[in-house]
């Protein structure tokens, strides 16, 4: 570097000072995007990320540009707190603070946005669709964890220009990101954005196991002579992409492979990363290949090219050998254009290595700073007390608090403290950031999770504590669980012990309600406050006049005489067989009138239920009864009344109470955030009764989105309840994903549906020749154990039809299943064919690549027509089979579509002569015995499968190879 400190640091104060003046102009024009996004996250309504740097007026429309970039506006606010850290003043008013504050909304909820990406192109195909990007959700957790505490004022700032963030939203964005990584997203298996994300600036990861990993898998994939390529198959800038098209049309990605343009920029990335982590080896490594690719401007200074890029006439070569031809780099710094970002970073580069800088100096928030290790850089205005009160032990909740005569406290006896439910708190919040002059509304009516919860808050004068949101009362009939509500206080114990990472003590309010034992009731709070992290809202005294009055948990009056009744999850057996006093057919036909006078007159629910099901098909929910109000709302109380009375809502008969909840087409809470978890984690959902029309979920969805679905594909007539059992199963698999993720190895699509097939599978099974459980008529808890159970691996000990039952139900593939598949698909010209669907060799080879996760999906979506577990599996067995077959034989391809379900009838004929032969069993048309053998050994299903695979390749050419031993001359 020729720049002595001194100007250096002049130099970036007004490199600063230019970017912040010019942050005031983008508020102006991006407020009502802001309040369009919050509601409506989607590229319709997002904040544009380009603007005139001069005016501050919008460039493009959404149609003619992909603005929908989660990590620019997190990488926006990251550098604010960086910048106004290091000592510059750059928010001067309230109005500023509520519009930051805003942003933060925004981008909490980046772990279920899909957006287009660094590369701002989404999809790897470049057709116009967006993914779940790790690096924006990476870039978004890195802004939070920045801005959190964070006074924008600087240390002369006070409580209300400070930034809040849900700390809930926060760990779900931190979660995503672990589960994404080391892929990019679903079409990108790696990606060169990842570099940002994983090093500086954003620092996103905090387990070094993780971030090597994913360090390791982008240099040993993308790294070129010439700098990195951004991902496989990138067409930008190269000579075979059209320049006239803004899309890349079908197959067309096979043209970019092998002559992706190499960026110099990321090799810059390296040294920097280098520098902050001390690794002076890997800062050499870097500069000694930079230094051959940068060239000098006319003045003499260095320039960084944008990109490398394989001429026109050197492409054809390239492909036939990747890294045979000389690059050429772009005219970035020779037609007068210079590549800012690179030119930005190699001069931060330059700094850091000839010592002028230190990495403090560029990060003074010490994001680089293992977490553990980070000192404390926040300005809240909040207080935080010494953490030395009395913890509860939470482990007594496991059984019922009341047998064992454990001391609890009422609301009454912890005044003047509040006990709130968590919807209070979220009435609070609604407030902050209110800003009419500019017309932001605030905080969107989002719940609090339970890191919200387990502070202690001060809100007008008043000390307030929360129980969490599984205490709330709901109207969906899991939270009359006692066994789940016990698993629900483990696993949101489990995640607090995880996620605290503040320096008071959480505080888990546990409420002990009427219908679990006998009053609400707390655990003894004598010592609340002294140890717990206080969180003050000072927000509301600016709008003190508007603030809604806030309700306060009560404690219930009840009877003197009243006595304390044990709940269980299991039913009286005079209970379970109550049964409807009416037959549906029975009622079918008769007049609207006759049928709402029977629903009045009975007393037995079962007939209730039946009789409220005909009347709502036929006349829908907004029908009026006799009384005047809609027979739904009057149906909804006498469930409400049936259910007090008998003071827990599965004593009548649990069938018929997931019958009424889907009549009211009830949806269960955290629906939507169970479904993120699950594809988070690289999996699709599929909602649908099984061996029917199914719905593919591939994106988050908001709540009523959802419920749509759910009530339009899994609600047939006679088959309503469903519709709310898939709810349940939803979130049953939701948390266990996210807590034992290897339970669903193999498993790419989960199919809700085919999860309950595998179920009754399960429960026929276990009951031999006697009759099967309803599954209809098990508890919550009772369902969640029997999934658990399913997802285990299958015993030895049980039946191999079984052993596929279970398992094609679950859609459980082998290990190296997918990948086995495109090998297949390499050899077979003609494509593959099963249940009439056809995966066709191209342009599928042309488009992706083995490893992507698109490319496993498009063969799951393949399989997706075949409606009998058992015989999936063995389709799944015989694509393994011919994959060893052709891995043994390179000699042999195919000459025709491999049709998958003629092999299988193949073998099965071979199958049926042998038995007849060996032993002298009659030939059928039942393939249960088929199914029921075991794979390998003597006359196994694999010697038979591969019979008809060796056939059929027998049939087509066979290719000459090298030393032939049957060769001749």
């Amino acid at each position: 570097s020729v720049f002595g400190t001194q100007h250096t640091d002049e130099c970036f104060f007004q490199c600063f000072l230019s970017l912040s003046e010019s942050s005031d102009l983008l508020s102006s024009m991006s407020i009502f995007q802001v309040e369009q996004f919050k509601q409506d996250p989607s590229p319709s309504t997002c904040l544009h990320s380009v603007f005139n740097v001069d005016t501050g007026d919008e460039v493009y429309s959404n149609s003619e540009y992909h603005h929908l970039q989660i990590d620019a506006v997190s990488l926006f606010l990251l550098y604010l707190v960086e910048m106004i850290c290091s000592g510059l003043q750059i928010i001067y008013n309230t109005d500023e603070v509520a519009f930051i504050q805003n942003l933060v909304f925004c981008v909490e909820r980046a772990y279920r946005v899909p957006d287009f990406g660094m590369w701002e192109r989404g999809s790897k195909y470049n057709n116009g669709s967006t993914e779940l990007h790790s690096s924006s959700v990476g870039l978004a957790k890195a802004a939070l964890e920045a801005i959190n505490g964070f006074n924008l004022f600087g240390n002369q700032g006070c409580s209300w220009s400070v930034i809040f963030v849900d700390l809930d939203a926060h760990n779900r964005n931190r979660q995503t990101l672990c589960s994404l990584l080391p892929r990019e997203s679903r079409s990108h298996n790696t990606d060169a954005a990842l570099l940002p994300t994983i090093s500086y600036p954003a620092f996103a990861v905090d387990d070094d196991a993780l971030y090597s990993q994913t360090l390791d898998k982008i240099v040993r994939k993308l790294r070129g002579k010439y700098g990195f390529k951004r991902f496989f198959r990138d067409g930008y800038r190269t000579a075979n992409e059209d320049k006239n098209r803004r899309y890349y049309k079908p197959a067309e990605m096979k043209l970019f492979d092998g002559i992706e343009c190499e960026f110099p920029i990321f090799f810059i990335y390296m040294m920097i990363d280098g520098v902050f982590r001390g690794n002076q080896a890997q800062v050499k490594e870097y500069q000694d290949l930079l230094q051959p690719i940068v060239f000098q401007s006319f003045e003499g200074h260095a320039v960084i090219p944008k990109y490398y890029y394989v001429p026109a006439d050197f492409v054809e070569a390239e492909q036939n050998k990747h890294g045979s031809q000389k690059r050429f780099p772009s005219n970035s710094g020779r037609d007068g254009l210079v590549f800012l970002w690179g030119q930005a970073l190699y001069t931060i580069a330059k700094l850091l290595v000839d010592e002028l800088i230190s990495p403090r100096d560029i990060d003074p928030i010490h994001r680089y700073v293992p977490r553990q290790d980070q000192r404390n850089v926040s300005m809240r205005y909040s207080n935080q007390v010494s953490p030395h009160s009395l913890f509860s032990e939470f482990s007594k909740l496991q059984v019922f608090l009341n047998t064992y005569g454990i001391q609890t406290q009422t609301p009454q006896q912890v005044e003047p403290i509040q006990i709130w439910p968590q919807k209070e708190l979220v009435k609070a919040y609604r407030f902050l950031a209110v800003n009419k002059k500019l017309g932001l509304s605030g905080r969107p009516e989002r719940p609090v999770g339970c890191i919200g919860t387990c502070k202690i808050y001060r809100i007008l004068g008043k000390t307030v504590v929360c129980y969490p949101i599984v205490f709330d009362l709901s109207d969906f009939y899991l939270s009359q669980d006692v066994m789940l509500l016990i698993d629900d206080i483990k696993n949101a114990l489990q995640f607090i012990k995880q996620c605290w990472k503040m320096q008071g003590r959480p505080l888990f309010l546990v409420l002990i309600r009427e219908d679990n034992i006998n009053r609400p009731s707390s655990l003894q709070t004598p010592t609340l406050i002294s140890g717990a992290f206080v969180e003050q809202l000072d927000f509301l005294r600016v709008n003190e006049a508007e603030i809604p009055e806030f309700k306060s948990f009560e404690e219930l009056e009840l009877p003197k005489h009243s006595k304390v009744k044990r709940q269980t999850s299991t039913p009286n057996a005079s209970d379970l067989e109550q049964q409807p006093e009416i037959t549906v057919e029975e009622w079918q036909d008769k007049p609207t009138h006759e049928i709402l006078q029977k629903f009045h007159d009975c007393d037995c629910l079962a007939s209730q239920a039946q009789l409220a099901c005909i009347l709502l098909r036929r006349e829908g929910a907004d029908f009026l009864s006799k009384d005047g109000i809609y027979f739904s709302q009057e149906f909804e109380l006498f469930c409400r009344k049936n259910v007090k009375k008998s003071s827990c809502v599965f004593l009548p008969n649990r069938s018929v109470v997931r019958l009424a909840a889907s009549l009211l087409t009830k949806l269960v809470d955290s629906l939507a955030p169970s479904i993120t978890s699950i594809l988070v984690h690289g999996k699709q959902v599929t909602l649908g009764i099984f061996g029917h029309e199914e719905e593919v979920i591939s994106n988050p969805l908001s709540p009523g989105v959802i419920q749509g679905i759910i009530y339009s594909k899994c609600c047939p007539l006679g088959g309503e309840r469903e519709a709310v059992l898939q709810q349940e199963l939803v979130i049953h698999i939701g948390w266990i994903i996210s807590n034992d993720p290897q339970k669903f190895s193999g498993m790419l699509k989960i199919r809700v549906g085919w999860f309950v097939q595998a179920m009754k599978h399960e429960l026929k099974i276990r009951a031999g020749d006697m009759p099967p459980q309803d599954i209809y008529q098990l508890s919550p808890s009772d369902i969640k154990q029997l999934l658990l159970d399913v997802l285990q691996p299958q015993h030895t000990g049980r039946s191999w039809l079984n052993r596929r039952q279970i398992d094609g139900s679950l859609n459980r593939t082998p290990l190296g299943f997918y990948d086995r598949v495109w090998q297949i698909l390499e050899r077979t010209p003609y494509g593959i064919v099963v249940a009439a669907t056809h995966l066709p060799q191209q342009p599928t080879l042309s488009d992706m690549t083995m490893y992507e996760m698109n490319f496993s999906l498009l063969v799951e979506d393949t399989l997706k027509n075949l409606v009998l577990p058992e015989y999936r599996q063995i389709i799944v067995e015989l694509l393994m089979v011919v994959s060893v077959v052709l891995e043994r034989n390179p000699e042999l391809e195919f000459s025709d579509k491999v049709d998958l379900d003629v092999l299988v009838k193949e073998a099965f004929s071979d199958f049926q002569k042998d038995r007849s032969r060996f032993c002298e069993a009659k030939k059928q048309d039942d393939m249960e015995t088929f199914y029921n053998t075991p794979p390998l050994g003597t006359r196994g299903t694999s010697s038979y499968l591969a019979k008809a695979v060796m056939i059929q390749l027998l049939q087509g050419d066979v290719k000459p190879c090298k030393d032939d031993p049957c060769a001749v001359s």
